[in-house]
């Protein structure tokens, strides 16, 4: 087991899901991150955090290291995650070389910025 595989329990990723394509992109890595064992494969879900419900900002303050997927700058995900008092690691994937309203979302491109992802936080 990889060290990011052993520290899975203890992490916890959140993504933007909006409706443009990087937001898209950004939902599609979070998931094969926690898929491939990076983080918690369950255990809260942003919008209830958003809706304020206390059972999924437990869930968030219980782990050690929250991280955030944002698909642009706006960075929704971050700015809920700290609206609930928790500074994450927060990713932009147009950091990462991707373009908004230009990035179609194939399985190739996931799998590269997941990777690209996983190495930036380890």
């Amino acid at each position: 087991m990889s060290d990011i595989q052993s520290n899975s329990e203890k992490r916890i990723v959140y993504s933007c899901s909006g409706c443009a394509d990087v937001g898209e992109l950004a939902d599609q890595v979070s998931r094969k991150l926690r898929k491939d064992g990076y983080a918690k494969a369950s255990g809260s879900c942003l919008a209830g955090i958003g809706a304020g419900f206390s059972s999924f900002i437990d869930a968030a303050k219980e782990v050690e290291t929250v991280v955030t997927v944002d698909g642009c700058p706006v960075g929704c995900a971050k700015k809920i995650i700290e609206n609930i008092g928790i500074t994450p690691q927060a990713i932009f994937l147009t950091e990462l070389g991707v373009v908004k309203g230009q990035t179609a979302v194939t399985p190739e491109l996931i799998n590269q910025m997941t990777q690209s992802v996983a190495k930036k936080l380890s």
